[in-house]
This record gives structure tokens, C-alpha cells and sequence, in this order.
């Protein structure tokens, strides 16, 4: 086995994604094996970037189809563009939410407050979050 190569195990550990989602994802061709070793799979050291990516889409909302369509597009792909910029707006839109929860949060950890859910400056900033929208897919 080449030494630079990466077994299953490795992979999974750097990762933090168990064996199980590499097969998954390898699966579903969102990475690749490069060889085996004897019944073990084995990856060059670079599928742990495509892992990074994939991971932070799949936080994000990505579906794993969505993310095999944007790592197999081309850049001259219109309806891709399409696609990513409806999912950066709805992304804005989340993390606009998140930012109003969290300052909401913080507020809360020093209110004094009875009860604190009846603060008004706690229920002006979560009332401004409204309830969570699908990410669109483009896919419609």
C-alpha cells in the first residue's frame, strides 16, 4: 500500500464521520477510493477536503443530492448558478435568524426578568425569528 494513502480508519477519524458515511458517501459518489487494502478501503489524503466540504453542506441543509450535483457541475452550468444563489439567500436568511436567536440568548443569560420568557427585549428580538423556511433545492 502506497504510505501516503489513507485507510478507512483514518479517514474516519480525521473526519470525525464513521466508516459507515465514507461507504455512504463513497456510495453516492461524493468521494472515491483509491485502492484497497486487502478488504479495507484506502483514499488519498485529499478526500478529507471533499469531506470538509460535504460536511459543512450537509450542515448547512445541502441534501446529499444536491451536493453530487454542485461537486459534478460544471461552471458553465446556468441552472447550478440558479441553484447556489437561491440556496446563498436562503442561507442569509437563516443566519439572520440564528444571530437574532442567539443575541436573544445572551440577553437572557444576565435578564433578571420574571419569567424571563416575558422579557420584552428577549420576546422582541425571538419574535422577530420566524419559523424555519425550507431551503429551496432548485430542483422544482
Amino acid at each position: 500500500m502506497d504510505p501516503a494513502l489513507l485507510d478507512i480508519a483514518e479517514v474516519a477519524r480525521r473526519s470525525g464521520l464513521a466508516p459507515s458515511a465514507l461507504r455512504f458517501y463513497e456510495k453516492k459518489g461524493l468521494i472515491t477510493a483509491t485502492a484497497r487494502n486487502g478488504l479495507r478501503r484506502t483514499y488519498h489524503p485529499d478526500v478529507l477536503e471533499r469531506l470538509g466540504l460535504v460536511t459543512c453542506a450537509r450542515s448547512a441543509g445541502f441534501s446529499v443530492a444536491e451536493i453530487g450535483r454542485f461537486l459534478s457541475a460544471r461552471a458553465d452550468d446556468p441552472e447550478l448558478r440558479v441553484r447556489m444563489a437561491a440556496k446563498a439567500r436562503a442561507l442569509d436568511e437563516q443566519i439572520d435568524q440564528l444571530t437574532r436567536l442567539r443575541d436573544g440568548l445572551r440577553h437572557v443569560a444576565v435578564c433578571d426578568h420574571e419569567p424571563i420568557v416575558e422579557c420584552p427585549d428577549f420576546k422582541g428580538a425571538i419574535g422577530n425569528v420566524s419559523a424555519a423556511k425550507p431551503v429551496p433545492d432548485g430542483s422544482s
